[in-house]
């Protein structure tokens, strides 16, 4: 029998569930944490520890049923929304990811508005600026962290990072992509007209693919899923 390991990302847990063909829970594994506040308001957390997670969670779910890695066909991947990756040009990690609760970038908001203009920006994205959304981070470190800005050769949210360190490659479903600030809602990929207002790279940014799309197998074992699975692009989760 195949199986199937959905791994979720989230704030304060990675999870890991194996489903069997039938659409049956098989079992779960989890691996808490918890997250930084630098400053009141502020809210940070390490990428490795949704990397860290995800790898004790996949090996408990795998020792608690028995299930050998090899019988896994497929991985999806969920988790967090909004969270902004930074990686330099060697895919290491920058700075702490900025999560969805973060509460720093109010004034950067206010500079996406004036940039793009609000309705303008509401009839690119379907959304006006927010605290929670990715480009108001991503505005908040090009004012107050050149040298990390500097540095920045790409972009991508939480769930992402694992994909990036299961399978070599960078990538984003479309969900998550509308969820950024950055997302050409109509054209369903990246806004030209967003990013060059805010003097964001195009470059930074991974291809978007649909959600139940295949991305690549996978090329890193966690000491469970073999080399031969395959990984979702899969969505986000509220």
């Amino acid at each position: 029998m195949a199986y199937v390991v959905g791994i979720d990302a989230s704030t304060t847990a990675t999870k890991a569930v194996l489903v069997d063909e039938a659409g049956t829970v098989v079992g779960i594994g989890s691996s808490g944490y918890g997250y930084d506040i630098p400053q009141p308001g502020w809210t940070e957390q390490s990428a490795d520890l949704w990397w860290d997670g995800a790898v004790i969670a996949i090996r408990e779910v795998l020792a608690s049923t028995g299930v050998a890695g090899e019988e896994v066909a497929a991985v999806g991947l969920t988790g967090q929304m909004h969270g902004l990756v930074l990686l330099d040009d060697a895919d290491r990690v920058l700075r702490p990811a900025i999560l969805w609760n973060d509460q720093r970038t109010a004034h950067a908001c206010d500079e996406i508005r004036e940039a793009v203009g609000p309705e303008r920006l509401i009839a690119i994205t379907g959304n006006t600026a927010l605290t929670g959304f990715t480009a108001p981070k991503l505005v908040w470190v090009r004012d107050h962290e050149p040298e990390v800005w500097s540095r920045v050769a790409h972009v991508l949210l939480p769930k992402d990072y694992v994909r990036l360190r299961l399978t070599g490659e960078h990538a984003l479903d479309k969900a998550d992509g509308a969820g950024t600030l950055l997302f050409d809602l109509d054209a369903r990929d990246w806004s030209p007209a967003v990013l060059d207002a805010l003097r964001i790279d195009r470059r930074w940014l991974p291809p978007t693919l649909p959600p139940i799309s295949f991305t690549r197998t996978t090329v890193r074992s966690t000491g469970g899923a073999p080399a031969a699975t395959a990984t979702c692009a899969c969505s986000r989760r509220r």
